[in-house]
């Protein structure tokens, strides 16, 4: 074969390859395929395939059909009690109808701008209507359904479905959490005195009864020991005077001998005494 069949075999290989290639597209899952002409859509394909168009005319415009995530930025917001947020909120998003969203955004980096918008509005809208403890109870779900009830009334103008929202943190501006730091601080170091003063109270409280009860039981121990005391120098002095009836001499004696004995137990002891005192009577009996 010379070259200049082989020349054109070749070239009619190349041509026919680009023909094809340029007829035929693929469609996979998860895509939908919008095929336009001079920039006019023709036709739309969600089912996956192989599939033809118009070579070197039409082109094949391809859109996600899975679920696309959109995070739009923190957005400060106003709740009915004045109390002020800082909501960071999260969505995910499919399109529904490729012909409305190719003309209202035509780039899902469009889409994903207005939706940040309408997402941030509904936000504001819907949390005016709540208080924080709303914003912190069980109704958040019910929140929720209705922000994204606003949402989708915006976004099905653009061919899009919202699906989900949700609040990934709501938290207090900085100058107000700041604020309510230093109240929550202040009034926790309130709370600390108070229960040190309450303390301080009940401890004297304690002592000072403690003191009353010591000196009441030290008050009640001396009535009874000189209760006891006197009772026992009664009974004592029943006994003497039971001993003294019954002999008197050996009495008067037996008491002489304890003075004695008390007396002159002691050597550094001096008594001076006539010899006819009586406190001698039993010496002087004894001399006898």
């Amino acid at each position: 074969m010379s070259d200049s069949k082989i020349f054109i075999l070749g070239a009619a290989v190349l041509v026919l390859f680009t023909l094809v290639n340029s007829t035929l597209f693929i469609v996979r899952e998860g895509q939908q395929v919008m095929v336009l002409r001079f920039g006019d859509p023709q036709d739309q394909i969600s089912e996956p395939g192989l599939h033809i168009k118009m070579p070197f005319i039409d082109q094949a415009r391809v859109f996600e059909k899975r679920i696309l995530n959109v995070d739009p930025p923190a957005e400060e917001v106003l709740l009915t009690d004045r109390k002020r947020l800082v909501v960071d909120s999260f969505a995910r998003y499919r399109i529904t109808n490729m012909l409305q969203f190719f003309q209202t955004l035509n780039t899902e980096s469009a889409a994903q701008q207005r939706l940040y918008t309408i997402i941030n509005s509904a936000l504001r809208s819907e949390m005016g209507k709540v208080t924080l403890q709303d914003v912190l109870s069980s109704k958040r779900d019910t929140l929720m359904e209705e922000i994204q009830k606003t949402v989708n009334e915006e976004a099905k103008r653009l061919g899009v479905e919202v699906v989900d929202v949700r609040i990934v943190r709501a938290d207090l501006p900085e100058q107000v959490m700041q604020a309510t730091f230093t109240r929550m601080q202040s009034e926790r170091e309130r709370e600390a005195r108070e229960a040190r003063a309450q303390g301080e109270q009940m401890s004297l409280e304690i002592k000072s009864k403690a003191d009353k009860d010591r000196t009441i039981l030290l008050a009640e121990a001396k009535r009874d020991s000189e209760i006891m005391r006197g009772e026992g120098d009664r009974k004592a002095i029943e006994i003497y005077g039971k001993a003294f009836g019954q002999d008197p001499e050996f009495y008067a004696f037996y008491r002489s001998l304890e003075a004695y004995r008390n007396s002159l137990g002691n050597a550094d002891t001096t008594l001076l005494l006539t010899p006819d005192s009586d406190f001698l009577k039993y010496f002087k009996d004894k001399l006898k």
